[in-house]
């Protein structure tokens, strides 16, 4: 598509944005309310499956779209995907149960699956590489802009009107978004006698759900030794196999094995899955330091990351205006990525909400310089006909990398909290409870748990309860259970400076590949990567 003059594409780039900013945004606006939303179906039990089930079917949909799109061409699949995901919300805001929320979560995350794997190929087709760098530090930052603000609206539309129009207020912006694509964006023919990989479609599947409901449940609804676990792990593993064996055979495969013998696609695949793991371990529990160590209200704690997202929504656009005007990327990330081990290494050591705040906004810097690289990396390596199961494989390894790095820290962070609270509260260090009477001593003793300083209500109305010589003991847990959790943060943070660290070393293997000024270069030159120096 370069043929198409630059106003046709700026305007086709519109639409675009349009559409992620419609989907981006429709998750973040509930993702402050939705345990609340859960609550008022009674259906708290069930709360993690509405996360589940979304980030499954949006990573499958990911995935599988991407050779689709490469066949099929990029509009059908971005049109449906902005109907699946109207439809999934607006179903979300008519359900009755949690049951039901949960089913149209799901169809949500199909469509936000397609829409998130297409438009950044999109982008690819749309300008060539040197040129693709600006549009993709645009892109991100319409989805920091997303991240900034639907948390804070989310919150205020909960407060202030039914919790349905959390699904709802944002449609007329996807019918916007449909009609701008169905109107502007070209239709590309169907390559001739390509045939669909149903099997390879299938047997990626499989392996793929098993291992992350596998990582998802594991150490929370279910022991990491359990029967269930285990299973959900083997069942990955032998459906992993059977995929490798599907693909090495067909003639057209979903996910061609070749690409991961390109060594730029497998080390930016990785990092990707190595820096997602790190934002989302950031992400949640910088959560924990804000309102279980300082204190701070839920409503409030959101906008201590709001300094990240505004970071890394700047140095986003200015990146990709560097790399466009130089023609090179890897300088960026190996610039990009220590200083988002530096942000990490802050908060494992941060003790206020103000150095809180300067290390989001550092760990921000880091995460707009170097994120956008690794898209631009793999679509550079690979030929234009590739251009969509490639990125559809780099949203997929990033999804991984959310969901894994999530419930690794989770488990770092169960283990040392544990460990912590043994040592605070044994070897004669705890509170004596012998100045006050056996029952108020069992209260007392219940609460010796981290979700204590989560609760800061049900603390004040205990205390209000309790005689008044509980008040030093209640004082010296809420203390004890506050320094055991801050070492627990920084055990967690400094795993995921670690992590980013493997990243970074990682990134210096990177080849290079002076963007191209055109989309026109000869495919068999492209296969050469290996043989590129740095």
């Amino acid at each position: 598509m370069e043929h198409l003059s630059h106003k046709r594409k700026v305007t086709i780039m519109i639409g675009i944005m349009v559409a992620m900013f419609f989907s981006a945004i429709n998750q973040t606006i509930v993702s402050t309310p939705m345990i609340r939303i859960a609550a008022d179906l009674n259906g708290l039990d069930h709360y993690t499956w509405i996360i589940t089930i979304y980030m499954l079917t949006s990573t499958i949909a990911t995935v599988l779209v991407g050779k689709l799109s490469d066949i099929y061409g990029r509009k059908p699949f971005i049109l449906g995907g902005i109907v699946v995901f109207i439809i999934g919300a607006f179903l979300s805001g008519l359900s009755k149960d949690i049951f039901q929320l949960i089913t149209y979560r799901g169809i949500q995350g199909v469509g936000a699956g397609v829409i998130m794997a297409t438009v950044f190929t999109a982008v690819g087709d749309l300008f060539a590489p040197r040129e693709r760098a600006k549009w993709t530090g645009i892109m991100m930052s319409v989805f920091g802009l997303s991240s900034v603000l639907g948390p804070a609206l989310g919150g205020w539309l909960y407060d202030n009107m039914s919790w349905k129009w959390l699904f709802w207020i944002f449609l007329p912006l996807g019918i916007v978004a449909f009609i701008m694509i169905w109107i502007l964006f070209p239709k590309v023919e169907r390559r001739p006698s390509e045939k669909i990989d149903y099997w390879g479609s299938l047997f990626l599947t499989l392996s793929v759900v098993p291992l992350l409901l596998g990582f998802s449940l594991g150490g929370t609804k279910y022991d990491w030794d359990s029967v269930e676990t285990i299973g959900l792990f083997a069942a990955a593993i032998v459906f992993l196999i059977i995929f490798v064996i599907v693909e090495s055979k067909v003639a057209s495969p979903m996910l061609p094995l070749s690409l991961f013998r390109n060594s730029i696609v497998t080390i930016s695949n990785l990092v990707g899955f190595l820096m997602n793991a790190g934002m989302m371990g950031a992400l949640i529990y910088l959560s924990f330091f804000v309102q279980g160590v300082e204190g701070v209200s839920a409503t409030y704690s959101g906008y201590v990351t709001m300094p990240m997202m505004i970071s890394m929504v700047i140095m986003s656009m200015i990146g990709g205006r560097w790399i466009t005007k130089t023609g090179k990327y890897k300088r960026y990330a190996l610039i990009g990525m220590p200083i988002l081990v530096i942000g990490m290494v802050m908060m494992a050591y941060m003790n206020s909400i103000t150095m809180a705040v300067f290390s989001m906004i550092v760990f921000g810097l880091g995460l707009g310089m170097g994120m956008p690289v690794f898209s631009l990396t793999v679509q550079n390596a690979v030929p234009p006909s590739e251009l969509g199961v490639a990125t559809a494989s780099s949203q997929l390894f990033r999804n991984m990398g959310g969901t894994i790095g999530i419930s690794v820290m989770g488990t770092i962070m169960a283990t040392s909290m544990s460990n912590n609270l043994r040592a605070e509260f044994t070897g004669g260090n705890g509170p004596d409870f012998s100045t006050v009477d056996a029952g108020t001593a069992e209260q007392l003793g219940k609460l010796v748990d981290m979700q204590t300083l989560l609760n800061q209500p049900m603390v004040a109305a205990l205390q209000e309860k309790l005689p008044p010589e509980a008040t030093p003991i209640i004082e010296k847990i809420i203390d004890m259970l506050k320094s055991a959790l801050t070492s627990s943060l920084t055990t967690v943070f400094l795993s995921g400076a670690a992590l980013l660290m493997v990243a970074f070393i990682l990134t210096a293997f990177l080849k290079e590949i002076p963007l191209r000024s055109s989309n026109k270069a000869k495919e068999p030159a492209l296969e050469k990567t290996e043989s590129v120096s740095v």
